[in-house]
């Protein structure tokens, strides 16, 4: 019995820009890891199971992984969003099916997208590397990954960009694969914001070298996406889910912050790094103090951070505007700024199908926060600065048959 509605499709919004958005989701398949786990670990492998009440859920590994409803809620009347599991059947098609999702890109004027992991594998593949059994979790990350590159990139790998999961629990075999999916095709892998949070050795150690050395020699661009790390700024138990999704904005501060510190553009001056779902509202504020603390760190009192900047050829705030990237779904104070932060590194994301996504609408939403700038950084925030972060090979007469092919009305 269907327990929600799906509303009807929507009607194709005008496509006045070209959209990459470089930060949405999907909700992995009930079926994605059948095949793909050797047969001696099969039966082990996270499987759906549905209660008598008709609620399905991830298992495995002793634990339950639902399919929470506001990471699903794309096409849902907003009046019945909620955090309880959603069924496949409660969801439209297109958060699980990469044809579906495609269509729902056509629908919303999106020509590609970048889709990070749901709960199941946890945004860094944090659920397989907390496996009893690491051959399992491995296998996972494996499946994973396969799965990602041999069937949801499947309908165009030029429209959905191959993204990776990390093996958590050896940086040297987390290497290696990295290694292993860039020659397959892989952009991008999406790492932990700070490992300490989850009881893993920090950025500020060297334990994460070879993983971080693999994604610069491949191009890899490593996502730290909000979340990932289990942590959160929200101290109060009665904070309600509202203040957890306002304070996003302050981790991703607090990840660059660390990254900075630890010195990590410093040991790979060509790691790229992308702050994923964290706006951009904290960018200013950071530069400006990454400045002044950088300025009034004494010399013989000085601590390992600012030591380890002392004689190097950019600032922490340098780095900060030329190793890392930002993306934008709403940041309409801050936009005016964007010079100050750097036009060649801001981007747009969509976030479907979370409760946060401006999808269908994402051509009218961005198009008005962007209206006050020039066409040209108009052009670089929504498409051109993730091509070329992401080494997308744009046709831009493709595209712009593409745009054509909608009528110009959002009615």
């Amino acid at each position: 019995m269907t327990r929600a509605t799906l509303l009807p499709d929507p009607s194709p919004r005008e496509r006045a820009h070209t959209i990459i958005s470089v930060d949405d989701h999907l909700i992995e398949p009930a079926d994605l890891f059948e095949g793909r786990i050797p047969a001696a670990l099969a039966d082990r492998a996270p499987r759906i199971e549905t209660d008598a009440a008709g609620n399905q859920a991830w298992h495995f590994d002793g634990g339950i992984y639902p399919n929470i409803g506001l990471n699903a809620v794309a096409g849902r009347p907003k009046d019945e969003w909620s955090m309880e599991p959603a069924r496949y059947d409660e969801m439209r098609r297109g958060c699980w099916d990469p044809r579906a999702r495609i269509a729902d890109m056509d629908r919303a004027g999106i020509w590609a997208t970048l889709c990070f992991p749901s709960l199941v594998a946890g945004f860094a593949g944090t659920v397989f590397a907390r496996c009893s059994d690491p051959e399992v979790g491995l296998a996972c990350v494996r499946a994973w990954n396969d799965w990602h590159h041999e069937v949801w990139c499947a309908p165009s790998r030029e429209r959905i960009m191959a993204l990776q999961i990390p093996w958590l629990s050896d940086p040297g075999l987390a290497s290696a694969e990295v290694v292993r999916n860039a020659e397959r095709g892989f952009r991008a892998v999406s790492f932990l914001e700070n490992p300490v949070h989850l009881g893993l050795p920090s950025v500020h150690t060297r334990h994460w070298d070879p993983f971080l050395a693999a994604c610069e020699e491949t191009g890899t661009v490593v996502c730290l996406h909000t979340g990932s790390s289990g942590w959160s700024p929200v101290v109060s138990p009665e904070a309600p889910v509202e203040q957890l999704t306002t304070m996003f904005p302050a981790n991703a501060a607090v990840t660059a912050a660390e990254w900075l510190w630890a010195g990590i553009p410093l040991r790979f001056p060509r790691l790229r790094v992308a702050l994923s779902e964290g706006g951009i509202g904290w960018v200013p504020m950071l530069l400006d103090r990454l400045d002044y603390i950088a300025d009034h760190s004494g010399t013989a009192a000085a601590g390992s951070g600012a030591r380890a900047w002392r004689g190097a050829t950019m600032r922490p705030s340098e780095a900060l505007r030329h190793h890392f990237w930002f993306c934008t779904i709403d940041d309409p104070s801050t936009l005016p700024l964007i010079d100050r932060i750097g036009t060649d590194h801001v981007m747009a994301e969509v976030d479907y199908p979370h409760a946060d996504s401006s999808w269908p609408d994402t051509q009218t939403i961005l198009g008005d926060r962007l209206s006050g700038l020039a066409d040209d950084v108009v052009e670089a925030v929504t498409w051109a600065n993730a091509a070329a972060l992401f080494g997308l090979d744009v046709d831009t007469d493709a595209v712009a048959e593409w745009r054509a092919e909608v009528p110009c009305s959002t009615s």
